[in-house]
C-alpha cells in the first residue's frame, strides 16, 4: 500500500509556536471515490492567517484541529478522478488541502491552472490568494484612487509587495512601505515603492512623516499595533484604511497596547475596514486580467522564497511568521 506524509498539529500555541506544535505522520494514500480526485501535492502555501487557525476561537474559518492535519492552499497534479469527474491524471490544480503530499478532494473544491499562462507556484501568490487580497484591498477595500498617497506595512511579504505595486500601477501618486530590515526596505524600493522605512530603525510614527510629509490616503494595514496608530495618526480627512492583517499581535499574549488614537477617526471622518479576501470573488476575472496583463507585460514582480520538503513546512511557516521571506513563502514537496 502506498503512505504519504501528513503534517498535523500536535499541540496549540502559547504566544509564538515551536516545532514542538506539528507532527509528521506517516497515512496510507486513499483512492478516490465518486466526485472525488486524488492529487500530488507539488507546491504548497503557508500564509500568516494560519497561526489564528492554531487557537481554538471562533473566527471567520473554523480552527485547525488537534491531532489532524493542517491545511491551506496548494498546487499539485491529478493522479487518479473517481466516477463522474472530468479531471484527467496529469492536470495541474489548485485546491485547499496542503500540509500533505496527498490530497483527496471533492472534485467541486478545485480548480485546473495554467501552467503555460505562468509557473505552478503563482497560483498560491501574485494570481492566488495573496494576490487577490492585495487587489481588492487597494481597488474595492480602501478604494484607492489616482493620486492618492498610500502605505503598506509589510511592504516584502507576500500581499504587501503586491498592495503597493498594485497602487503604483493604478495611479497612486505616492507609495511608502514598511519592512523589517534593511534588505527588505531596498527590495520595497526596487519593487517601485517611492520610499521604504526599516520600522526598528524608530517609532514607525516619525519614519512615517518623515517619508510622507503631507500625509496618507490609503493605509493597506497587514501589521496592526503601532502601524496602525502611526497611518491614523497620518491620515488625511476622509482617508481610508484595508484592514487585511495585524501580524504584530498574532503571537502576543497581552491586548495591544496601540493603537491609542483611534478617535482621530472621528474628527478626520476616517474608514477603517475590515476584509476577507473570501468576500471579494466577484473581482476575481477583473483581477485575473488586470494582474495577468501586468504580468505578461513584465509591469508587476513577484517573488517566492522556496523552502523544499514536506518535513521542512513547519520550520517554513514559523520562518514566515520570523519575517524570513521576501515575496511569497512557500514549500515545494
Amino acid at each position: 500500500m502506498t503512505t504519504g506524509l501528513e503534517v498535523h498539529l500536535a499541540s496549540r500555541p502559547s504566544g509564538w509556536p515551536t516545532p514542538d506544535n506539528f507532527r509528521l505522520v506517516e497515512v496510507p494514500v486513499p483512492s478516490p471515490g465518486p466526485g472525488q480526485v486524488l492529487v500530488r501535492n507539488t507546491v504548497m502555501s503557508v500564509d500568516p492567517y494560519m497561526r489564528g487557525r492554531m487557537n481554538d476561537v471562533k473566527s471567520y474559518v473554523p480552527p485547525f484541529r488537534v491531532d489532524a492535519p493542517l491545511d491551506g492552499g496548494a498546487v499539485g497534479e491529478v493522479v487518479a478522478a473517481g466516477e463522474g469527474v472530468a479531471l484527467a491524471p496529469g492536470q495541474t490544480v489548485l485546491h485547499g488541502l496542503g500540509w500533505r503530499e496527498y490530497a483527496l478532494v471533492e472534485a467541486r473544491g478545485v480548480r485546473p491552472v495554467d501552467v503555460t499562462v505562468a509557473p505552478a507556484s503563482a497560483y498560491l501568490g501574485a494570481l492566488g490568494m495573496p494576490g487577490l487580497t492585495a487587489y481588492a484591498g487597494v481597488v474595492e477595500v480602501a478604494a484607492m484612487k489616482p493620486g492618492d498617497t498610500v502605505f503598506v506595512s509589510a511592504a516584502a511579504g507576500a500581499v504587501g509587495s503586491l498592495a503597493g505595486q498594485i497602487a503604483k500601477l493604478r495611479g497612486a501618486a505616492r507609495v511608502v512601505g514598511s519592512a523589517g530590515s534593511a534588505t527588505k526596505v531596498a527590495y520595497a524600493r526596487e519593487l517601485g515603492f517611492d520610499a521604504a522605512f526599516d520600522y526598528h530603525d524608530g517609532p514607525v510614527r516619525e519614519s512615517l512623516r518623515v517619508a510622507a510629509p503631507d500625509g496618507i490616503d490609503v493605509y493597506f494595514d497587514n501589521v496592526g499595533g503601532d502601524h496602525l496608530e502611526a497611518a491614523i495618526g497620518a491620515l488625511r480627512n476622509h482617508g481610508r484604511v484595508a484592514l487585511c492583517g495585524a501580524i504584530a499581535q498574532y503571537n502576543a499574549t497581552e491586548p495591544p497596547a496601540a493603537p491609542r488614537n483611534l478617535a482621530l477617526a472621528i474628527g478626520k471622518r476616517l474608514t477603517l475596514r475590515g476584509f476577507i479576501v473570501g468576500d471579494h470573488n466577484h473581482l476575481r476575472d477583473a483581477f485575473v486580467a488586470e494582474v495577468g496583463g501586468w504580468l505578461r507585460a513584465g509591469q508587476l514582480r513577484y517573488d517566492e522564497t522556496v523552502v523544499d520538503g514536506l518535513r521542512n513546512a513547519p520550520e517554513a511557516f514559523l520562518g514566515l511568521l520570523r519575517g524570513e521571506n521576501l515575496g511569497k513563502m512557500l514549500v515545494r514537496l
